[in-house]
């Protein structure tokens, strides 16, 4: 049984594209274990207390590091637990959400998600793969200006998911309904 993990990053709870995305995307491959919702539940920054914590050896960490790193270990533990990830990545202002990016920041780290070795990164979160519920209201996905997709499968990549699916739906404000109805056709094709 494939367990599900979904993340929505949307600012919008209504007429939010990218959740309407992953609700029709559920109905294809299944419904979510866990949610995450990065525009309801805001994540906190990673800080100076987070950073230092993070690079303390696990043993010697003090209380207050511990619970420094306390949630960056549950979203880890979300991850861990799913084969499949659902991400929501809504294009703003050429990138992902802020809630996203410190989503992104909570979960790498050294000798958890990555290690370096003589031969470069590699991540340890292998065996998963994940599919992203792109959309924008101007800029083209995977054009130079679209940073969002690129950088999301490169984070994805890093933390040792290689296997991403991303399904778009771009310029909607420009093009009207056609982006929205070629998202469907691309999400009705996970299914086959």
């Amino acid at each position: 049984m494939t367990r599900i993990l979904r993340i929505d990053s949307s600012a919008q709870a209504e007429g939010s594209i990218t959740r309407t995305m992953l609700d029709r995307i559920e109905a294809r491959v299944g419904q979510a274990d866990l949610r995450r919702d990065l525009g309801e539940d805001a994540l906190p920054q990673i800080d100076r207390c987070w950073v230092a914590a993070s690079r303390a050896p696990e043993a010697e960490r003090t209380a207050d590091q511990r619970a420094a790193l306390a949630l960056s270990d549950a979203l880890i533990a979300e991850i861990e637990a799913a084969d499949l990830l659902l991400i929501g990545v809504p294009i703003y202002n050429f990138g992902v959400p802020g809630a996203l990016k410190i989503w992104v920041d909570l979960i790498c780290r050294p000798g958890v998600t990555f290690r370096y070795d003589v031969a470069g990164p590699e991540g340890l979160l292998r065996g998963k793969s994940a599919i992203l519920a792109v959309a924008s209201g101007g800029t083209e996905v995977g054009s130079e200006a679209d940073f969002a997709t690129a950088y999301m499968r490169h984070v994805l990549a890093f933390v040792g998911i290689t296997d991403t699916t991303v399904v778009a739906t771009d310029r909607h404000m420009a093009r009207g309904d056609d982006a929205p109805r070629e998202a469907r056709m691309q999400i009705d094709a996970l299914a086959a």
